[in-house]
């Protein structure tokens, strides 16, 4: 079985298994766990950030950084179709009392002229904009990256407003690869970013989040009051270094693949644009059928993906799924009858 349902599935590296066994560990709640401190600190250098913070999942990151911004009332402006929006169950509104303003981007782009339609004058009849969410890359708009320059005028409008900017960058590590730049060339443009561990770098579990050192010991408070303090997480991190440390360049073969399969489905009823990351969205309208008939059929023929919406499935290339896997999953839909 061919699993591309996402890149959450990834299994630990053997180098991972050694540096877990092998972790010295420490009670993190006490700041006590020096592969946890060693973590924090290099993906913070990377992300040219004051300081990190090591978290179990990244929806609890963004939930974090969403109610360190913010205050209860606030509104959030962010992409309609953006993870935080509609993939963390509402945590926002629950955890911050803070309201969404979905606005319209182009494949998932924010623009910040759409922005700034959407942001209302001072009154006390309206909410207030208490924090702008960015998603690079994009989840279900096909992985696509931000152009640094769209982050610069973002940046640059947060700034005239006074609205911090938070990075989802869950994908983050596939867009610095993707356009051939350092993460912190992206980071710096936020004022908080998210990076995760357990996707594309193949780590089993956790994200960190990094920022000033006073926003990341206001994070740190809200990680425990959320149940996210660990104790011996050494264990996780170190996993989470080995991915940082060398599995970031190995990106460019997901990419490659993603691309692959996007051009084996060329002459198809099955649409789709070719990738930037590796993310496939696939449109099968023209096939006449919807997409839990087709998913139905994959999975009997060994592949395995996901529903985006009404008209289209997902596929996620990632380290345990390499070219002979995109290869069968081409037949696949290749055999699939309307």
């Amino acid at each position: 079985m061919h699993d591309f349902r996402s890149d959450t599935v990834t299994k630990p590296t053997p180098a991972m298994r050694e540096a877990m066994a092998k972790a010295e560990v420490g009670d993190d709640v006490f700041g006590e766990d020096p592969t946890v401190n060693r973590l924090q600190e290099v993906v913070a250098w990377r992300m040219r950030k004051e300081a990190g913070l090591f978290l179990p999942t990244g929806t609890m990151a963004n939930q974090v950084a969403v109610k360190c911004w913010t205050e209860p009332g606030d509104e959030v402006l962010l992409e309609r179709r953006s993870h935080i929006l509609n993939y963390e169950l509402a945590a926002f509104a629950v955890v911050s009392g803070v309201m969404p303003r979905a606005v319209e981007g182009e494949r998932g782009i924010l623009r910040a002229a759409a922005l700034a339609r959407e942001v209302r004058p001072k009154s006390y009849l309206f909410s207030a904009p208490g924090l702008i969410c960015v998603e690079d890359t994009t989840n279900m708009t096909g992985g696509t990256c931000y152009p640094l320059e769209v982050l610069r005028e973002i940046r640059e409008f947060a700034d005239e407003q006074g609205i911090p900017v938070h990075l989802d960058g869950a994908r983050l590590w596939n867009a610095a690869v993707a356009q051939k730049v350092e993460t912190f060339e992206i980071a710096r443009l936020a004022d908080s970013v998210m990076v995760c561990l357990s996707k594309g770098l193949a780590a089993p579990a956790g994200s960190v989040l990094c920022g000033t050192t006073e926003f990341i010991e206001k994070a740190r408070t809200w990680r425990k009051r959320l149940g996210g303090g660990m104790r011996q997480s050494g264990v996780l991190a170190a996993a989470g270094l080995v991915g940082v440390n060398t599995m970031v360049d190995r990106l460019a073969e997901d990419h490659e693949n993603a691309k692959a399969l996007a051009a084996g489905l060329q002459g198809t009823k099955f649409r789709c644009e070719t990738p930037e990351t590796n993310i496939v969205i696939i449109d099968v309208r023209d096939t006449g059928r919807d997409p839990a008939a087709i998913l139905a059929f994959l999975e009997k023929s060994g592949i395995r993906a996901v529903q985006a919406d009404a008209a289209r499935i997902r596929l996620v290339t990632h380290n345990d799924v390499g070219r002979p896997a995109v290869e069968a999953a081409v037949a696949a839909f290749r055999a699939f009858k309307p």
